[in-house]
């Protein structure tokens, strides 16, 4: 069915060509106004001329009169074409159809049932589409072929398109939190020398003229510390990153990060950064610190509970402490996830995770985190074991990272070397000594922060997984002989 649907399109692309009509012209007559403009401002605006461009949906033919639905990024409307009003257009009507691009200029009313309309007096061809819409009811519904043609997905499904630019609006707001206090948006390298700044897999890759590898970041962390030795005292970066990991529904290997820096501030000061952003963007994007998220709702009214990391092992381990090695190791066995070449911190931590992070409904900050999984954050005074950092948990996720920021070059470069020492494949090989050069000169006592674009957004577009946020996730590339097949709808304008 799609590929006759194609060929009779290729036909009327080529009439169109032979009779002179531009089918893909180069400019458009005129500024459209957007349709959701026309609609609020109907009673107010009826009878008055105006230009709308976008898509046309299916076509209904009635003979002297056709109606379809044009849509905009901003909404929908109605468009009737009339014989009596579009006497140059009428005899090729039928070469334009559903999934076209066209401009209409019209006389905005209503029809007898009340329905928004603009009335056509002008129709002009913009894009011509050589494949049809997906079929009007069921839409594009598999999953793997919305990710695969999200440009198909974003037009076909409403909400889709919503849900980005629901994104767009949460990343807007962020941008003016730290904007109104005083930060300054940076941006860092991309390609790092040394892979750092978190635990995960680097990307590899090559330069060519200076011979030498290089990572793609994995966390903008330790370019952004390096600004507040420079007398940047409030910076932040919104970019990709980039995870040699896994993909599930809250991992894909690229993804978008907020980090930010605030010098003489601690992680107390930061928890409330992080409610001001939460609360931001609830009450400005969504519109309610009440959230649907995979089945359950979630009050995000701050100030949040704190719980701290050590009581959290313990009540979910049988009163087992974080630095009992012996019986870390032993529940990690009976776990089956012992990793014996691991720290035993290390090992600890995969047991927290494999036992505490699902019971953290939250909001919640896990605050005091083991010094020992803490490279980059400052000790507790009144206990050197423990770190200053929390994590944020909403429906058992992480949502965010932050830290009383370590600025003791010694403490700094002897941790870093400790890590390196202790190397998995998620630790970095060498130290960052330029990094600890840096703390030499003297950075100021701060406050750091991390939080994932990608999942903030899953939870406040109520979405199941991170790829329903991304609108390119990385996907299995397909075989020669494999094809994406979108079955669409015969045209019924064609009749």
């Amino acid at each position: 069915m799609t590929k006759h649907i194609q060929q009779d399109r290729l036909a009327k692309l080529t009439t169109l060509r032979d009779s002179g009509v531009l089918p893909y012209p180069a400019r458009t007559p005129g500024t459209p106004v957007p349709t959701a403009k026309l609609v609020a401002k109907l009673e107010e605006q009826a009878g008055q001329s105006f230009f709308v461009a976008g898509r046309l949906g299916q076509i209904r033919d009635f003979g002297k009169l056709r109606f379809s639905h044009l849509t905009d990024r901003s909404g929908t409307i109605q468009v009737g074409f009339e014989r009596d009003r579009l006497s140059e257009f009428w005899p090729n009507r039928k070469l334009i159809e559903a999934n076209d691009i066209v401009g209409v200029q019209g006389e905005l009313g209503t029809t007898q049932k009340g329905e928004p309309t603009l009335w056509a007096t002008e129709v002009t061809l913009l894009t011509k589409a050589l494949r049809p819409a997906p079929e009007k009811w069921h839409g594009l519904t598999d999953v793997e072929t919305r990710y695969r043609m999200r440009y198909v997905d974003l037009f076909a499904n409403e909400n889709v398109r919503s849900q980005f630019i629901m994104r767009s609006r949460i990343i807007r707001e962020i941008r003016a939190f730290f904007d109104e206090l005083g930060y300054i948006e940076v941006e860092t390298p991309v390609l790092h020398s040394i892979p750092g700044g978190a635990a995960a897999r680097p990307f590899v890759t090559k330069h060519n003229a200076l011979d030498m590898d290089l990572y793609l970041r994995i966390a903008p962390e330790l370019y952004l510390k390096r600004l507040l030795v420079g007398g940047l005292e409030r910076v932040y970066e919104i970019g990709r990153v980039f995870r040699n990991e896994g993909i599930s529904t809250r991992h894909n290997p690229e993804f978008t990060m907020l980090e930010s820096y605030e010098a003489f501030a601690d992680y107390r000061t930061i928890m409330g950064r992080v409610e001001g952003i939460f609360g931001r963007v609830c009450a400005n994007v969504v519109g309610s610190y009440e959230l649907r998220f995979r089945d359950a709702t979630y009050d995000l009214t701050p100030p949040f509970p704190k719980k701290r990391y050590c009581e959290l092992f313990a009540e979910h381990n049988d009163g087992l402490d974080f630095f009992d090695e012996a019986g870390v190791r032993a529940r990690a066995k009976a776990l089956g996830i012992e990793r014996p070449e691991l720290s035993h911190e290390k090992i600890a931590n995969d047991v927290f995770e494999a036992t505490v992070e699902q019971h953290l409904d939250g909001p919640v900050f896990v605050i005091d985190y083991p010094k020992a999984i803490c490279p980059f954050a400052k000790a507790k005074d009144d206990d050197p074991r423990i770190a200053e950092r929390f994590e944020l948990f909403v429906a058992g996720m992480e949502l965010g990272n932050a830290f009383s920021e370590l600025n003791d070059p010694i403490d700094q470069e002897g941790r870093l070397e400790a890590q390196v020492k202790d190397k998995d494949d998620e630790t970095p090989s060498e130290v960052d000594y330029d990094y600890v050069t840096a703390l030499e000169y003297g950075m100021p006592p701060a406050g750091g922060l991390g939080i994932g674009i990608d999942r903030l957004t899953m939870l406040m577009t109520s979405s199941d997984s991170i790829r329903d946020v991304l609108l390119f996730p990385l996907l299995r590339k397909l075989q020669p002989d494999e094809e994406v097949v979108v079955d669409g709808a015969p045209d019924d304008s064609a009749s």
